[in-house]
């Protein structure tokens, strides 16, 4: 199974960038894995695409077929052993590809939740979208090295 994330322009920090680096490095390991960075086209310097133009362009990079996960702060949570469950599923349904959606500041806009086979929530808290990136591949690595037996996980 392929894991696709989809992330609107680059990361500001260098130190998550660093660490989305490293774990992207330890998941290749274990799965296909790739980041596709969005440019936001059609604004001036600093000026961000609504919620609803950012949708449409997450929407249209998803591959036709492919389970759409979008991270939304009313998700669902999950404990690191139910995601790599959840994971383990997909697999078993034969799932060929999942899409991971983070969002601009605002959200998603309602179409992209709508599409969505699964509203994903990191945690309670609120974290800076750079920060939801590094988590999110840091938990699909901790999910595989929880599905593979070995002890990172603890």
């Amino acid at each position: 199974m392929k894991h696709q994330l989809f992330f609107l322009g680059k990361i500001k920090d260098r130190f998550i960038e660093e660490g989305v680096g490293e774990y992207a490095s330890r998941l290749q390991h274990y799965t296909s894995f790739t980041i596709t960075i969005l440019k936001e086209k059609g604004r001036g310097r600093g000026k961000q695409l609504t919620a609803e133009e950012q949708g449409k362009l997450l929407l249209q990079a998803v591959p036709s077929g492919a389970a759409i996960v979008v991270l939304d702060a009313k998700g669902q949570q999950f404990t690191s052993e139910a995601f790599s469950r959840k994971i383990d599923q997909w697999e078993m349904q034969g799932t060929k590809q999942v899409c991971y959606l983070i969002g601009g500041p605002d959200g998603h806009a309602p179409k992209v939740r709508s599409a969505a086979d699964l509203l994903l929530s990191l945690s309670k808290m609120t974290f800076t979208h750079d920060m939801a990136r590094l988590l999110l591949i840091e938990q699909l690595y901790r999910a595989y090295t929880i599905k593979a037996g070995e002890q990172y996980h603890k």
